[in-house]
């Protein structure tokens, strides 16, 4: 027997409308099809803040940027179907790079439509805008040319490179934008769609298209390695970036994500990797992987700028999928190895504060003096949060009492034992903290 399945009517209508069959008896196809229909359902917070600067008077060029995977495509669809609107919605995924006059085509549909309908305001959606090259400048064009001559168009860019669309953006259309950055999904995100535990969430990370596949482990890690990481990779960095030694910014992704949460110097990534190069080059390619959002590099907090930056980098996955999906180790043999488990405990913790100190705008380091160090370090303006995070039984740390002295921050927190237990600090919005 043969089972359709759509969306459900109401308010979201015209999402997910596709029919998808499945066999009765084929409960992986269950799986992905309710799978689908939870991500096509729930609205993340980021969409309300979308919708309402786009009822505005048109003012700004909306961009919205983050990794892939996190959804940025169906929460315009969500909005399109919210919005009375007329709008023209296309993507730059199959164009190829050399050919900017497809933008200007776009434009010109977009302004046609308008005048033919007669209504008083239009909307575009471009997506994969940083596969164009030379696409800033033509944005800013056409941008221009609809404000010289009052043409109410409205426009939308989404990327999913941050490195190459914010470059874009402050080379061509300076106070022309703002910005969303759409960061992976949080546990409370995860919980909310698809009834995730903490202890799922700590290992499977939060990617939603992967949702319907951790039950069948080794596929799940297929699936985050192929479809994810290495197209993150071969596309977002490797086709949009000029690079001399590809192979070392993968084995780099790699060494990274098994030291995730732990500090390594430089010296010390160069005698694990062949052909390293220099240290400028590793730091070079460590920023393409956080701009990417895969792999960051925290900087060690001295109160000084070029200290920061000359440190060694504490590393941490933006998730942790790449994290776990590279690993020999399961879920259930994981979540009862203590030390393991401590280690995803902190680099979830880690990705939680990573990646909403982009959408929140604040700096995140670690600190480590001799055998003195706390985990992170959170600071905003002269704001400076000092956070240890600890997942076993014993909750001294002599590091967070000389960090209190030496620098006298606003707060110190306990994640863990003895204080803030991870699952509630996993649904706190950490910019809460520095108020």
């Amino acid at each position: 027997m043969i089972y359709s399945f759509h969306a459900l009517q109401g308010q979201n209508e015209g999402l997910c409308q596709a029919p998808v069959c499945m066999s009765k008896s084929d409960i992986g196809c269950i799986g992905i099809i309710f799978n689908y229909f939870a991500i096509c359902m729930y609205e993340r917070t980021y969409l309300k803040q979308v919708k309402s600067r786009i009822e505005e008077p048109r003012q700004f060029i909306q961009v919205i940027l983050g990794p892939r995977q996190v959804s940025k495509t169906t929460m315009i669809n969500q909005l399109l179907s919210q919005l009375s609107i007329s709008y023209v919605y296309e993507s730059a995924d199959a164009i190829t790079a050399t050919n900017p006059v497809w933008l200007m085509q776009v434009w010109e549909t977009a302004r046609l439509k308008l005048k033919a309908s007669g209504a008083s305001e239009y909307l575009l959606v471009i997506d994969e805008i940083q596969k164009i090259d030379n696409w800033s400048e033509v944005i800013k064009q056409q941008w221009d040319k609809d404000t010289r001559e009052k043409v109410n168009i409205k426009v939308i860019l989404l990327g999913s490179s941050r490195l190459l669309i914010q470059k874009g953006l402050t080379e061509s259309l300076a106070g022309r934008f703002e910005t969303f950055y759409l960061g992976h999904w949080s546990f409370d995100e995860m919980e909310a769609a698809f009834g995730w535990s903490v202890e799922q969430y700590i290992y499977f990370g939060g990617y939603p298209g992967s949702a319907s596949l951790i039950n069948d482990e080794e596929r799940w890690k297929s699936y985050i390695k192929d479809a994810l990481i290495e197209t993150s990779i071969s596309k977002d960095i490797l086709m949009l970036t000029r690079m001399h030694k590809p192979a070392l910014l993968k084995r780099l992704f790699e060494l990274g994500c098994l030291y995730s949460g732990q500090i390594l110097s430089y010296t010390k990534i160069i005698g694990q990797l062949q052909d390293a190069g220099n240290t400028t080059t590793l730091a070079n390619y460590l920023k393409l992987l956080s701009d990417s959002g895969l792999l960051g590099g925290l900087g060690k907090y001295a109160g000084s700028v070029i200290r920061q930056r000359s440190s060694s980098p504490k590393f941490q996955v933006y998730n942790n999928a790449l994290l776990t999906s590279q690993d020999h180790e399961t879920y259930s043999t994981a979540i009862v190895n203590p030390k393991l488990w401590g280690k995803l405990v902190e680099s979830s913790i880690g990705a939680h504060l990573l990646n909403h100190s982009i959408s929140e705008r604040y700096n995140l380091h670690y600190w480590r003096e001799g055998n003195n160090e706390v985990d992170f370090i959170l600071e905003k303006g002269d704001k400076v949060i000092g956070l240890e995070v600890k997942s076993g039984t014993s909750v001294d740390n002599e590091g967070m009492g000389v960090f209190n002295e030496k620098f006298h921050p606003d707060k110190i927190l306990l994640v863990g034992t003895g204080g803030i237990s991870y699952e509630e600090f996993l649904k706190i919005n950490p910019k809460d903290l520095l108020l």
